[in-house]
């Protein structure tokens, strides 16, 4: 699967502009330059009407650099929701800022969903704790999945009043999160869909699945690049480590995962962030990554442990992801039922 040229040409920009603005400060130039926060929105909730594939190549972009900037948290997680429900998603397709209070008790199964949704007039008043919010801590636009009577998920948009917004201890702090504690907080059902919460959920799991596969390709890609440039230069026993038979295995290693992973999250972004392919790709670019990042620690020896050398923050990343979304083996079992159930329904291989 080529780039387009339009494709290419997003690449470029997006890796320019992080080049030129660190951390944060690339979020501004990033949605108002380039326009990437309204990608994967379509035409008629406010966007550019692109999809996922143009999305990969940002996220791939902002893996590469562990970019700390809020995409995957307000553009897609946040946007894409609104755009499930039938909603407009204009102002997240600009430059503010959304946040999706999904996960709750430790899990981002939908089963876990235990806050409550109750009618008070023309208003709902959620109650409840949600964990590992991403832009929890600044989002102006809030929404979140709650039971409403009867057990159906829907999803609704917080006012900001009853929210506590707590934020958290994480590993890799170019990601932060928060906890929202919800005691009676007002909040409108979304969109004419806001009541579907389960396929809204659904949907925006695969899209987010299919963003971070990318995110962890570039982040991979970028680990294995660096770490062949050392082998190249380091020199022990008179020759450089790169000319070893072992380091070469290792790095070939790696080689090989990272490119397998790159193929199935560019399948998941053309097929649409299909569910099977996308949890494939999940697990896959998630345990690539883990791979690339720890080779990268060992082969770069003592430097690689160090707080001035980037092995750490890849390595970081690397473990904090692979709790994002579910594990990769959550995601194994997802495509495992998938198969089961397309056996007993005759449509399976």
């Amino acid at each position: 699967m080529r780039e387009t040229e339009e494709q290419s040409g997003l690449r470029e920009a997006v890796r320019a502009v992080l080049a030129r603005h660190e951390g944060a400060a690339a979020w501004e130039p990033l949605t108002r330059q380039i326009g990437v926060a309204a990608l994967g929105v379509p035409e008629t909730y406010g966007g550019l009407g692109c999809g996922p594939a143009e999305v990969h190549v940002v996220m791939e972009e902002l893996g590469r650099s562990l970019s700390p900037v809020p995409y995957l948290g307000s553009a897609v997680l946040a946007a894409q929701a609104l755009v499930a429900a039938g909603e407009s998603a204009e102002e997240l397709a600009a430059d503010r800022i959304g946040a999706l209070a999904w996960a709750e008790n430790g899990s981002w199964e939908p089963g876990a969903i235990r806050s409550l949704a109750a009618p008070d007039g023309g208003r709902w008043l959620l109650t409840g704790v949600k964990e590992h919010v991403l832009c929890g801590d600044s989002a102006s636009v809030l929404l979140a999945f709650a039971r409403m009577p009867g057990g159906r998920l829907g999803l609704f948009r917080l006012d900001g009043a009853g929210v506590r917004r707590e934020p958290c201890g994480v590993l890799d702090r170019t990601r932060p999160q928060a906890r929202l504690v919800l005691d009676r907080a007002p909040a409108a059902l979304v969109g004419p869909a806001g009541a579907e919460g389960a396929r809204i959920l659904a949907r925006v799991r695969d899209l987010a699945c299919t963003a971070l596969a990318a995110e962890s390709v570039g982040a991979a890609a970028r680990c294995l690049e660096l770490t062949v440039a050392y082998a190249g230069q380091r020199v022990q026993f008179g020759r450089t480590i790169g000319s070893f038979q072992a380091v070469k295995h290792r790095l070939a290693d790696v080689y090989t995962a990272v490119e397998a992973a790159r193929s199935l999250a560019l399948g998941a972004a053309h097929a649409d962030a299909e569910p099977v392919l996308a949890a494939a790709a999940r697990s896959a670019c998630s345990e690539a990554l883990s791979l690339a990042a720890a080779e990268m620690i060992q082969l770069h020896g003592g430097m690689g442990i160090t707080w001035e050398h980037d092995a750490h923050r890849y390595f970081k990343r690397a473990h904090g992801d692979a709790q994002l979304l579910g594990t990769p083996a959550a995601h194994r079992r997802r495509i495992g039922s998938a198969v089961l159930a397309g056996l007993r329904t005759g449509d399976g291989p």
